[in-house]
């Protein structure tokens, strides 16, 4: 018998007096999700401010948060959910792991004090569907202790060797699934990979070309993270779900950054984390669709309204497929631009 609920219970709510599981995760624009400290109250003072440049703020409670300073971190996410409004902007947490000594507690005030003011959770190392059905039950009950109106979703982190097994099973296990990100420094630690790098290319992950008398092979730098990456994006978009890249670590390389960033959105990545002020302008430059592939796009559906048939643009043959790859291209450009006006301005909508 198969372990997967059935279709008419899957968005059945799981406990009595909990808001109904949503049938589609709301739309919204987010290319960066920005971490906050949440114990440091500096930090947490530009609230306000930082809401107004980023698309997720997220109080950040795990891992770069000092032992000491956990409960602190739980009570400055508490703070910025009853003190800030956020408008079109996400506001969201990540919990400490579901085996630690903070989790339960993070949990459980979190909700019961702003459970309506906050979008998503997001959960560190899961590992198999079987995490999310604990957070989407634990959930449930607390919605309906606390009155929360509307369900909040959750959002996996891939950095165990084992959830990237087990990421498609991730990707449909509740309704709740808002997105996954790829977490590099746990997940390479995860399957014993010889880097202490954050994210990026490693100088010896390369290839080279075929030796040539008289001639210096030629070598380039690979994207260790290219499989992972694919996978994830291919289990988030079966799903319904986005796909997120996650932290890059060294927050003086923006180049190196910038890159990453860009491969992840050819991938199929909807967005990243950005750990510095200077990577949010990174992410939204990159998480926006090029205003020339825009405009080409626009002139493919404009050729071919409905879908189907041939034409040529641009002395480009353009078929139903390239419809669909135009399509997806437009359709961001008008999220983005709904939400940012100087996007708008550029492309023209």
């Amino acid at each position: 018998m198969s372990a997967t609920k059935p279709p008419r219970s899957f968005y059945a709510p799981l406990a009595a007096g909990a808001p109904a599981p949503l049938r589609e995760q709301p739309t919204r624009v987010e290319r960066m999700i920005h971490f906050v400290p949440a114990h440091n109250e500096k930090v947490r003072a530009k609230t306000a401010e930082m809401a107004a440049q980023v698309d997720v703020l997220l109080a950040n409670l795990e891992d770069a948060i000092p032992a000491d300073q956990k409960v602190a971190a739980r009570r400055g996410c508490i703070e910025m959910g009853e003190k800030y409004e956020f408008g079109a902007t996400g506001f969201w947490t990540r919990i400490n792991a579901l085996n630690s000594p903070w989790h339960l507690d993070d949990v459980i005030e979190i909700v019961s004090a702003i459970g309506n003011k906050l979008d998503v959770i997001m959960v560190p190392k899961v590992e198999g569907p079987w995490d999310i059905h604990y957070m989407d039950q634990l959930l449930a009950l607390l919605e309906a202790k606390a009155g929360v109106k509307r369900p909040i979703g959750l959002h996996a982190i891939l950095e165990t060797a084992q959830g990237v097994a087990n990421v498609e099973a991730i990707a449909l296990a509740s309704p709740r699934m808002q997105g996954i990100s790829l977490g590099p420094a746990d997940l390479a630690a995860s399957r014993g990979m010889k880097t202490t790098r954050v994210g990026g290319g490693h100088p010896d992950y390369a290839t080279l070309s075929d030796p040539v008398e008289g001639q210096p092979r030629l070598r380039a730098q690979q994207d260790p993270w290219h499989y992972t990456m694919a996978k994830m994006v291919d289990a988030c978009m079966t799903a319904g779900i986005k796909a997120f890249y996650g932290p890059f670590g060294d927050i003086r390389d923006l180049a190196a950054c910038e890159q990453q960033f860009k491969n992840a959105f050819l991938l199929g990545c909807v967005g990243a984390w950005s750990l510095h002020p200077d990577q949010i302008a990174i992410a939204k430059r990159v998480f926006s669709p090029d205003p020339a592939e825009v405009a080409f796009a626009q002139k493919i559906l404009a050729a071919i309204p409905d879908g189907a048939g041939v034409a040529m643009v641009d002395g480009k043959m353009q078929d139903d497929a390239t419809w669909k790859q135009a399509k997806v291209i437009v359709d961001l450009a008008k999220q983005v631009a709904a939400k940012d006006p100087e996007m708008a301005g550029v492309y023209g909508l």
